[in-house]
Parts: C-alpha cells; sequence; structure tokens
C-alpha cells in the first residue's frame, strides 16, 4: 500500500520541469529515443550522485535493488541497465544538462540574494552590491583514456579544469567553465561578462594587469593579492583610522598601511596605466602579513581585507563538490560523457541548494547530503526528516561525553 511519497520524488518537485523539456527539445535528446529519455539519464546520474555510486555497475546494481519503488521514485524507464546510460552518456548532448543546470543556477541565485556576505560588521555596508570568487580547480583524468583532455607538461597525465565564478552569497556557482587541463586560467577571461560595481575576489595567479584592467574598463572591481616582486612607486599614502590599525607590536590583527601606487615597470605600466591601491594587513593567528591589491579608492580597508576573505569560499566549494560528489571516478571516458557527468552533478548541487532555502531547512548542505544519501527510497516527508535529524545531530553534539585527548 503506497502511503506517501519517496524522498527521491519528493526533490523532483523541485525541478522545473518544463524549462528542462524545453533544454531537451533544443538540442534534440529524445530523438529516435524509445524507452530512457534525457529525463531518465539525468533522474539516473542524480540518483547516482546522491548516492555516492562510483561506476556504471555500481548504478545498475543498487537501481536493481530498489526494482519494486523505482516507479514510486519517479523512474518511468524501470531497471537501467549500465549498457543503456553509457551509450546515452556517450550520444546525448552535454549541452543540456548544461543548460538546465543555469536554470537552476538563475533559480538558486534569486532565493540566496538577500543572504549576508558573511559575519564580517565590515561587509554589513555591501549588502547590496554582488561579490564573486574566481578560481580554477583541477581534476586529474588518464590520458591514454582520455586522449582529449590534455595538460601541461603531458608526462604529469591528463586533466580537466574548472574554472568557477562563485557568487558568495550562498556559495551558488553562477559561471562554470569545463575545460581540458591545458588550457591557462587568465584565458577564462575572454569568456566571462563582468557585471559593473560587482566585486571579484581573485587569486594571486590572476594577476596579469592586462588581464585586470579589463575589470576596470567594465566598470567593476577587484581584490586579488599583490605578487612579491611587482614593480610600484608610491604616489600616495592614506591615513590608517586608528580602530583599523594593527601591528606585530601590539599583537592584533589590522591595517598597517594603505597606498596608492602606479606600476613603475615599462610593460606592467603599458597593461594597466592607472593608479592602484595596496592595503597592507597583518594577521595576528598565523604572523603573517598580507597585501592586498585592488581598483577601488573608497571602501575602507579592513573591509578590503574582509572581502579577500570571502574568496576562500570558492576553496571550500571546490573541497566539498570533491568530496560529496561523484567527480573523481567518471562514467565514461569521452569527452561527451565527462561533461555530461560534470553538469549532472552541478545541477544535483544547486537543486539541494535550492530544496534547502525554499522548506527553510535549518542542516548544512553536507548534512542534507548524508540524510538523502541513505534515505532516497523512503517515504517520509522532506521536511520532516531533515529537520528532526538535525535536531538529533545537535542533541548529540552538545551531550556531555568526554574528548578523546582528555583520556
Amino acid at each position: 500500500m503506497n502511503t506517501g511519497r519517496t524522498v527521491f520524488a519528493q526533490l523532483l518537485e523541485h525541478l522545473p520541469l518544463r524549462a528542462f523539456r524545453a533544454c531537451v527539445a533544443r538540442y534534440h535528446g529524445d530523438r529516435k529515443v524509445r524507452a530512457f529519455s534525457c529525463l531518465d539519464q539525468f533522474l539516473t546520474l542524480a540518483f547516482a550522485q546522491l548516492t555516492g555510486r562510483e561506476s556504471l555497475r555500481d548504478v545498475e546494481t543498487a537501481l536493481g535493488a530498489l526494482r519494486p519503488k523505482l516507479y514510486h521514485m519517479g523512474f518511468r524507464c524501470g531497471p537501467v541497465k549500465r549498457s543503456t546510460l553509457a551509450d546515452a552518456n556517450e550520444t546525448r548532448d552535454w549541452r543540456i544538462y548544461y543548460d538546465f543546470a543555469q536554470v537552476l543556477i538563475a533559480e538558486a541565485r534569486t532565493l540566496y540574494a538577500n543572504d549576508p556576505l558573511g559575519p564580517a560588521p565590515e561587509l554589513a555596508t555591501l549588502w547590496d552590491t554582488a561579490v564573486y570568487a574566481l578560481d580554477v580547480t583541477t581534476i586529474r583524468m588518464c590520458l591514454t583514456l582520455c586522449p582529449w583532455a590534455t595538460f601541461r607538461p603531458r608526462r604529469h597525465g591528463g586533466a580537466i579544469k574548472l574554472h568557477t565564478l562563485l557568487d558568495v552569497r550562498g556559495n551558488i556557482p553562477t559561471v562554470v567553465h569545463v575545460t581540458a587541463g591545458s588550457l591557462h586560467e587568465t584565458r577564462v577571461f575572454d569568456r566571462l561578462v563582468w557585471e559593473p560595481g560587482a566585486f571579484y575576489l581573485l587569486d594571486r595567479g590572476y594577476g596579469v594587469f592586462a588581464r585586470l584592467h579589463e575589470i576596470t574598463d567594465a566598470g567593476a572591481f577587484f581584490v586579488t593579492r599583490a605578487k612579491r616582486n611587482m614593480g610600484r612607486r608610491r604616489v600616495a599614502s592614506h591615513p590608517v583610522p586608528p580602530e583599523a590599525k594593527g601591528g606585530r607590536t601590539r599583537g592584533t590583527s589590522g591595517v598597517t598601511s594603505d597606498t596608492l601606487v602606479e606600476c613603475s615597470a615599462h610593460y606592467t605600466h603599458a597593461d594597466y596605466p592607472t593608479p592602484l591601491r595596496l592595503v597592507r594587513y597583518y594577521e595576528a593567528a598565523h604572523d603573517r602579513y598580507f597585501v592586498f591589491m585592488t581598483n577601488n579608492m573608497t571602501l575602507p580597508a579592513l573591509t578590503i581585507a574582509a572581502l579577500y576573505e570571502r574568496r576562500w569560499q570558492v576553496e571550500l566549494f571546490f573541497r566539498w563538490i570533491k568530496q560529496h560528489l561523484r567527480l573523481r571516478a567518471f562514467y565514461g571516458t569521452t569527452e561527451n560523457a565527462v561533461f555530461t557527468q560534470v553538469w549532472s552533478a552541478i545541477a544535483v548541487y544547486v537543486l539541494v541548494a535550492v530544496v534547502r532555502k525554499r522548506l527553510q531547512l535549518p542542516a548544512s548542505l553536507y548534512t542534507i547530503l548524508q540524510i538523502l544519501s541513505v534515505t532516497l527510497a523512503e517515504k517520509t516527508p522532506l521536511p520532516q526528516l531533515l529537520t528532526e535529524f538535525h535536531g538529533a545531530v545537535l542533541d548529540a553534539e552538545s551531550a556531555n561525553q568526554l574528548s578523546f585527548f582528555n583520556l
């Protein structure tokens, strides 16, 4: 007797199926398909991501074990054979899932638009400002099986790169470009559209001055770390407010200097002829100095330092998807199969973020994924399942239990 919907079916309610069908029709994904449609393919890949399946055989075995429940979970095609899934991943255009991920990303950005940038009080003044973090991560591949995934140098094998522009509000990837590992990081600048008035937090490796000037020309702002060998000439110095000062003598974190500089090297000055701002910041926790470089001349120096600290969110995003999504073991070796799996994984990540915000769930994305991985076939209401489990975790963490290191 069916007394409710499965957890997996409840997740599917949050999928914009009309938009998905439009993406399929755009690339003729279901042409000459008799049983295993593109929706069935996406549901299978979503199930594999949520349950941590490592191979095609693993996916086939897991779905076969749930055969009596597949219909109620949303699978209208019945048990999925690994050969059927492999053929679909290799032949059906990966851009279907790319376009669908963009639809989910747009929905997630709308839901998280009013989230704060972070706990630092200096960021409160940027409540209506878009802030993005740009970085790249490398996923190693076997060059023999995937000769298209070239890397530099070739003796290190193959790889693909995920060039990601992360919206710091909600940690939503707004732009993701999947390329071969041989593409340099700064080449992704040619594919980005800079938003006027927005802040872009960049790693020091993106400090190519000609590229940085493109951001300035677009009316946007960047914050990055200055390279140690950067040739510069001081133009002016700004006074540091007493409340922002810090230094090794006091043992407190804070700004030690705020200067306006120009590039002194000939070619560097030609690439970036306008002045730049350097903020020197001391962090007492690690006893280190940081020199931040920006083209914004109005924000307080402490706000610049707090902004760059939010760049760490994109590093946490990369670590999170590599640990909790299936992006280390691929179900196929062709470029189309790999890109299909990458974009389905990103779509699943954003879908869970959308569900979390719509249902106002207190649990983190990590906790939600851990719960979903073992409860997809159950028929517990999703808000009840995630809320009660989150409360149980909090009670367990607050229990009076001795620490291992205190024994």
